[in-house]
């Protein structure tokens, strides 16, 4: 069975609206349905505007914004300090970024030259 380690809410983001671009008539012209979700922590942002109704658009751009990279990647690293697993993570992390896999260029008088590893 599978635990619950966070959940994420409504309020855990900003909630900006404004008016649609497009074909939409009148209604788009007045109103402001097309909505930006942007997760704080995370800093993931979705928007919609392809529905007329506000309420449509919010369930959409929070969907939009939760299928983001920024946003699966923040769930990852979350659910690792979460289950004390982080300095795993990080042990990991830094075999990963090892000098032979990791090449550093610098740019110098309008040229690139590489830098000798340790």
């Amino acid at each position: 069975m599978k635990e619950l380690l966070f959940t994420v809410k409504a309020k855990d983001c900003i909630w900006n609206y404004f008016r649609g671009s497009g074909a939409g008539g009148q209604h788009r012209n007045k109103k402001d349905t097309a909505v930006r979700c942007t997760h704080k922590p995370s800093g993931a942002v979705g928007t919609s505007q392809q529905y007329k109704s506000q309420k449509q658009n919010k369930r959409a751009a929070f969907k939009h914004m939760a299928n983001s990279k920024e946003f699966k990647q923040w769930i990852k690293i979350e659910a690792s300090r979460i289950t004390g697993r982080q300095e795993e993570v990080k042990k990991w992390c830094a075999k990963e970024v090892n000098g032979a896999n990791v090449k550093v260029d610098v740019k110098e008088n309008g040229l690139w030259k590489e830098l000798k590893g340790d």
